[in-house]
């Protein structure tokens, strides 16, 4: 059974920090693109950020500079550095996991809620 498990979330200040963390499960990590995307109310869910399998990354223009996805292969986890947080920051944070191969072998975590306020 696959599961891809979020944490991590939680409520900042404008200019504060966060890391989530997505652990997974039930799939041989190295052959999946893992990527976080995000929701806010009232809009569509957008891609935030994503690690390839060789380690290329790729980040959304509005957190480049503040946001860092990386990996720990040996933990099956991957994390997202989140830094110089602003409210336009705040939605639900979910872990997306797609087999290279196999783009119908898709997954998502449950999401993990992040709120920057003051």
């Amino acid at each position: 059974q696959v599961q891809l498990v979020e944490s991590g979330g939680g409520l900042v200040q404008p200019g504060g920090s966060l890391k989530l963390s997505c652990a997974a499960s039930g799939i041989r990590f190295t052959i999946y693109t893992i990527s976080w995307f995000r929701q806010a109310p009232g809009k569509q869910r957008e891609l935030v950020a994503h690690i390839s399998t060789g380690g290329s990354t790729y980040y959304t223009d509005s957190v480049k500079g503040r946001f860092t996805i990386s990996r720990d292969i040996a933990q099956d986890t991957v994390y997202l550095q989140m830094n110089s947080l602003e409210p336009e920051d705040t939605a639900v944070y979910y872990c997306n996991a797609v087999n290279r191969w196999d783009s119908s072998n898709n997954y998502w975590g449950q999401g993990t809620q992040v709120t920057v306020s003051s």
